[in-house]
């Protein structure tokens, strides 16, 4: 008994006090397991390390064609995990994100043909492409959060400049239209750009879509993964989840919200612009279309679906709803559009904060409606000693 009053045992084996396991970890670890973020504690990242693990062994059960088709899926969730970040996050929702996008495309897509692939310089055009896309929008979240302008507005303020942007590159067709040897093509879209070429002391490695290109993708995926983690569970996320919940509260509590939101939509439009350059270097080809409202649109499902409020939501949503909207799109031609739309629709009345956070609500209360309340095993532990 005396045992017992010392080191009371609870019912998950831990054997430190409650205050003492509640209590938030230190450091990145804390940040990691924060509270904007579902997914906390060793289940989870045990979970996350399987996960992982079967994602490495992947490439060697599935032939070069399937590996290279998953990678394709991984070029599109920086732009999904950018726009989770402004929209789910920061409360802004930006229906013009494939502006980032295309601009990054385009401009790898110049830079790679004008640079060529050897001594690394792909990997230079790629960083000058995504600053290009910060850049814009810097120029363009300052008028715009400057400018007080928010909600439906700001949505249809950035689906026209990628409308703008689209309409102008696919007037792009004639021979005039040329920066260096690199022809934009018009509406027929610019082809012929290298991909990502690693240099190496054997020879450079090109990453075609196939198991490199695969594996760099899958490092850079999980690396903006964790680090948008940390970031919405650091001060800065904490601000920005408060400015979402009540922008005028926030503002009242001294927080530049202006400043914040800017913050927010360029990283956002950086990982977008991200995207744009592994997409471009994963087809070696970008078209205008890239831009159009069809494809402005699909994040905004992606997004939606999975559960705009949460990385890992967004992020299994988006690949789950790629894979999907793929198999659509080849065995239902036309109708895997209307089928996205019916989706979305089926998110708004059902699941307005997305399917992933209901379901992961469901099996909580299912679990602890088979275990009985939180908290009583302690209180019986603790009445017992």
């Amino acid at each position: 008994m005396d045992g017992m009053i010392e080191t009371p045992q609870t019912h998950s084996g831990d054997p430190r006090p409650r205050a003492a396991r509640l209590a938030p970890l230190p450091g990145l670890l804390g940040r990691l397991n924060g509270p904007q973020t579902l997914g906390r504690g060793r289940v989870f990242w045990s979970g996350f390390a399987l996960v992982l693990a079967l994602a490495v062994a992947y490439p060697l059960f599935v032939d070069g064609w399937t590996v290279g088709n998953t990678a394709y899926f991984f070029t599109w969730t920086f732009m999904a995990m950018g726009l989770c970040l402004i929209w789910g996050y920061g409360g802004s929702l930006s229906f013009g994100q494939t502006a980032f996008f295309g601009l990054s495309g385009y401009s790898y897509g110049v830079l790679a043909i004008n640079l060529g692939s050897a001594y690394g310089l792909t990997f230079a055009a790629l960083a000058i492409a995504v600053s290009a896309s910060l850049l814009l929008a810097a120029v363009l979240g300052y008028f715009l959060f400057y400018g007080r302008i928010s909600g439906v507005f700001l949505g249809i303020v950035t689906l026209s400049v990628t409308l703008v942007f689209e309409t102008f590159m696919a007037q792009t067709a004639g021979p005039e239209w040329a920066i260096g040897a690199a022809r934009l093509n018009g509406y027929n879209g610019m082809t012929g750009m290298p991909p990502l070429t690693l240099p190496l002391p054997g020879g450079d490695l090109a990453l075609f879509p196939d198991i490199p290109l695969y594996y760099l993708l899958l490092a850079a995926m999980v690396l903006c993964y964790l680090s948008l983690r940390v970031l919405v569970n650091s001060r800065f996320g904490n601000v920005l989840v408060a400015i979402r919940e009540n922008p005028q509260r926030a503002e009242m509590l001294g927080y530049d919200i202006r400043r914040y939101q800017l913050g927010t939509f360029v990283i956002g439009s950086g990982l977008a612009g991200l995207s744009g350059v592994f997409y471009t270097a994963w087809g070696q080809y970008i078209t205008p279309s890239s831009m159009g409202l069809t494809a402005a649109a699909l994040p905004i499902v992606w997004v939606a679906v999975g559960g705009r409020r949460d990385l890992t939501a967004t992020l299994l949503g988006t690949l789950v709803v790629l894979f999907g909207f793929q198999n659509l799109t080849v065995y239902g031609s036309q109708y895997a559009l209307v089928v996205m739309g019916l989706l979305l629709l089926l998110t708004v009345l059902l699941a307005p904060e997305g399917f992933i956070p209901g379901l992961v609500r469901v099996f909580a209360k299912l679990t602890r409606t088979g275990r009985g309340a939180p908290g009583e095993p302690e209180k019986d532990r603790e009445s017992q000693a």
